[in-house]
């Protein structure tokens, strides 16, 4: 029996419950995250009417630009699940579904990663410098990376050993 069997098991559910479980915990996950990207699109919307905008060199343009389109895909790849789902409704796909949804969301935390990153950049850039700015978006990554990335891979590691 596999891992996927005895957690079924374990839960008594069919697989259709499963994947229906699978989905609407997933849908949770991205509401959480759709929040946060929505917030950093509209404050990345309002910053070209600001007078300061003006000011800025071709490079913080350059990386407003970036992190105006990262935020754009994170939000579309976040949003591509209803839409997944919207377009295979009632036609048994369930599972695939779950599996192509489970796939965007980590495509989306990629993106989201880099926006955030971009974002940082940018803003620290005007307010300290370029100096400050890489050293903020390195940090910014490697948080991101480490606590998107590489907790999960822990916890899994830890769990696989505990099963073992």
């Amino acid at each position: 029996m596999n891992d996927d069997e005895k957690l079924r098991a374990e839960r008594s559910e069919s697989e259709a419950e499963r994947n229906d479980r699978n989905f609407a915990e997933l849908l949770q996950e991205l509401r959480v995250v759709q929040m946060g990207v929505q917030i950093l699109f509209a404050f990345l919307l309002t910053l070209p009417f600001q007078s300061r905008f003006t000011t800025l060199d071709s490079f913080q343009r350059g990386t407003y630009v970036t992190t105006l389109l990262l935020a754009v895909l994170a939000a579309v790849i976040f949003t591509a699940p209803a839409a997944l789902h919207r377009g295979l409704f009632r036609e048994g796909a369930k599972a695939e579904i779950v599996t192509g949804s489970s796939r965007l969301a980590g495509a989306g935390l990629v993106v989201l990663t880099l926006a955030l990153t971009s974002a940082v950049l940018l803003i620290i850039d005007v307010v300290h410098g370029a100096p400050e700015a890489f050293v903020a978006a390195g940090a910014t990554l490697l948080t991101c990376v480490l606590l998107w990335a590489g907790l999960p891979l822990l916890v899994r590691r830890h769990v696989t050993r505990r099963n073992t």
